[in-house]
């Protein structure tokens, strides 16, 4: 298989089209015949990170490579950026306003949850220029 190359805007404060892209790869992957763990891992890190961009970010550019091996994936904002990336890790912790939570987001999970369901992740980020997270899904676990 060569690689697969996919990408994908995220528009800010939409939530209405809000998870369409992770919807959009995890149907690639189930199709392409990579594992169900690899596809749900995979789903749950890119959803987590594309409503962090609706809700945070301004939206971005959602970059994904497919091989065999590994499935990566690029998330690239030009939001605020985030402040203190230690507390943002903790679960729970959260600067969404009262309206994102009244709408059932921004329950402080989103960077937890993509930690854990990927084999890698990196976060860079600047205060004012956006924030980029890199992940990687190895395949054969």
């Amino acid at each position: 298989m060569e690689d697969l190359h996919l990408e994908f805007t995220v528009v800010p404060d939409d939530f209405t089209r809000a998870g369409e892209v992770s919807g959009k790869v995890k149907k690639t992957l189930k199709d392409l015949g990579f594992p169900p763990l690899v596809v749900r891992r995979t789903a749950i890190a890119m959803y987590e990170a594309e409503i962090n961009m609706v809700i945070h970010a301004n939206g971005g550019k959602i970059t994904v490579t497919i091989n065999p091996d590994v499935i990566t994936v690029v998330f690239a904002d030009s939001g605020p950026g985030i402040p203190d990336i230690g507390l943002a890790m903790q679960e729970g912790w959260s600067t969404a306003s009262e309206e994102i939570r009244d709408m059932g987001f921004g329950a402080g999970m989103g960077l937890p949850n993509i930690k854990k369901s990927s084999d890698y992740m990196d976060v860079q980020t600047e205060l004012g220029v956006g924030t980029t997270i890199t992940i990687k899904i190895f395949t054969n676990p």
